[in-house]
């Protein structure tokens, strides 16, 4: 396993210097003809169309053919690229290009499994927005190992003409649940959107919240959990059910927010409002809004396996994702609606306009909050499990 290691170690030094050697014209040249096996999260149809369009742009401007390898979770391909280092597959690799965020991006970094020092590299990293957290990954440095390609925002969706006064803060939300019993409520966790929420306020309540930036220690775990479940403990009376029971989802509770059944709902695309007054499941009076001191926000990353067939080919396609022109018809509502993480006032006119202007009409926009280390998804989520799980 330690040689294995080294020599995958080596792969990924040899793909950094490669790198540095070549200018982008040659990597241009080097990646014509290539084929990218591209393996991302195929569990949306707006994702899945926006790649088919990536597809037909990239083949057409480049000479470049992307395979989409859509999975059900991305985890599934980390285990592949895992099983290849195992197996002693140091070239060559199934996985050319990654959709990759969190644990998984910690788990493979960690055991030398990327490609490194190429993201910043990349002709269209002088347009990303560097205020949005696009060094760290869950707390863990890039170290220019993976390329951002989009964000998301967890947020809170009400309607304002029923809902006069939007809660603002964790005090707030508390106060809300209580003057409106039952009509309140967060998916069960381990649902993504579920968890997200312990995640924010688990940041809001916390007394340490630099202690949330490192892996939870089990010496001091209760410690620093306690704000968290003593608000549970008072909101949850006060919850749809009582609070002994949850959504499973989000979009369960837009139709719960649609129907009157409550009258907060959450999701983790600031755009997703828009979708629903466009698709008319919400009215136009419906927004998406958060905390005066901030709510959860993460980047979206593609990485490139040490280990990959087409390198210089799978560079050149995270570059197109960071292109003003990819990122402006992925940020369209009715493309996908999936912000952008570039900066428009970096950008030239008139594409910073194009860019400044598909922010989504129902956002009223709170501060980023960078997300926890990793390793707090499962422990908050074991947590919670045990507290209210069995209910």
């Amino acid at each position: 396993m330690r040689l294995f290691a080294l020599l995958l170690g080596l792969a990924a030094a040899s793909f950094a210097a490669t790198a540095q050697q070549l200018t982008w014209n040659e990597l241009r040249l080097q990646a014509q003809g290539q084929t990218v096996y591209f393996n991302a999260w195929g569990g949306d149809p707006a994702v899945n169309s926006y790649l088919d369009w990536v597809s037909d742009e990239l083949k057409r401007h480049y000479d470049i053919t992307l395979k989409m390898v859509r999975l059900a979770d991305a985890a599934d391909a980390v285990k592949r690229i895992q099983n290849e280092a195992r197996a002693g597959r140091t070239q060559n690799g199934s996985v050319d290009l990654l959709w990759v965020n969190g644990e998984n991006f910690h788990t493979l970094k960690r055991a030398g499994l990327l490609a490194q020092d190429w993201a910043e590299r990349l002709p269209n990293w002088r347009y990303v927005d560097q205020s949005k957290p696009v060094r760290e990954d869950f707390s863990q440095p890039v170290e220019g190992a993976e390329a951002p390609w989009g964000s998301a925002q967890l947020m809170f969706i009400g309607d304002s003409l029923r809902t006069k006064s939007l809660p603002r803060s964790a005090d707030e939300l508390l106060a809300f649940a209580k003057a409106n019993p039952g009509k309140v409520s967060y998916p069960r966790p381990p649902d993504f959107t579920g968890t997200a929420f312990l995640e924010q306020m688990l940041i809001v309540l916390s007394k340490d919240p630099q202690a949330l930036r490192c892996a939870p220690d089990p010496a001091t775990f209760a410690e620093v959990t306690a704000p968290l479940w003593h608000y549970l403990d008072r909101l949850h009376p006060y919850l749809w059910r009582e609070g002994k029971s949850f959504p499973p989802t989000p979009a369960r509770m837009d139709r719960m927010l649609a129907d009157s059944e409550l009258l907060l709902s959450l999701t983790f695309n600031p755009a997703h409002v828009d979708n629903l007054i466009a698709r008319q499941q919400l009215p136009k009076t419906a927004r998406a809004f958060g905390f005066t001191k901030g709510m959860l926000g993460n980047v979206h990353f593609v990485a490139i396996p040490a280990n990959a067939r087409a390198g210089a080919a799978a560079q050149v396609v995270a570059n197109f994702l960071l292109s003003p022109e990819a990122q402006i018809h992925k940020a369209t509502p009715s493309v996908w609606g999936d912000p952008s993480v570039l900066d428009a006032a970096k950008l030239p006119a008139p594409l910073n306009t194009q860019l400044a202007g598909l922010v989504p009409a129902s956002l009223e926009p709170a501060p980023f909050l960078a997300e926890p280390h990793a390793a707090w998804v499962a422990a908050i989520e074991k947590a919670w499990l045990q507290r209210y799980g069995s209910r």
